[in-house]
């Protein structure tokens, strides 16, 4: 079983904790396909019972709008249903656009492995690597 983790990262971050999800769902046995969103298609993740999704706060606290804010309208009529892991980095504000995205995704019908999603502020820390792939191994064994 292969668990896709797609996401968006300016600079590093976002992917730093895409890889920590992806090892957490290594240790549960799953297989991990790690890809930026502009190498993923919305269909064939909708396609998967499980998956994670990536993105940074951007601009007045939302998603990215070239890639990932597309990516996400394209994939929300279709995750109902689906067990969704979301996550990223912040570098201004209090998390609201994870709070957010996460409240229009369960609007969606998904279930969320965090109800609030996982933020790190910045890069991500020690704490905010383990609670990826903490999450990565729930991730998996849900799927």
């Amino acid at each position: 079983m292969s668990i896709s983790v797609v996401y968006w990262s300016g600079t590093g971050n976002t992917r730093a904790m895409a890889e920590a999800v992806a090892e957490g769902i290594v240790s549960a046995g799953a297989e991990a396909d790690v890809k930026e969103v502009g190498n993923a298609d919305p269909a064939a993740l909708a396609a998967e019972n499980a998956f994670a999704l990536g993105c940074p706060s951007m601009g007045a606290e939302q998603l990215e709008e070239s890639e990932m804010e597309p990516f996400v309208e394209a994939l929300e009529p279709l995750v109902s249903g689906k067990t969704i892991l979301l996550f990223g980095s912040y570098g201004w504000g209090d998390g609201e656009w994870m709070r957010d995205w996460a409240e229009r995704m369960k609007n969606a019908g998904a279930v969320l492995i965090r109800e609030e999603g996982i933020i790190a502020n910045d890069a991500p820390d020690d704490e905010a690597l383990g609670e990826c792939r903490a999450a990565g191994k729930k991730l998996a064994e849900k799927a």
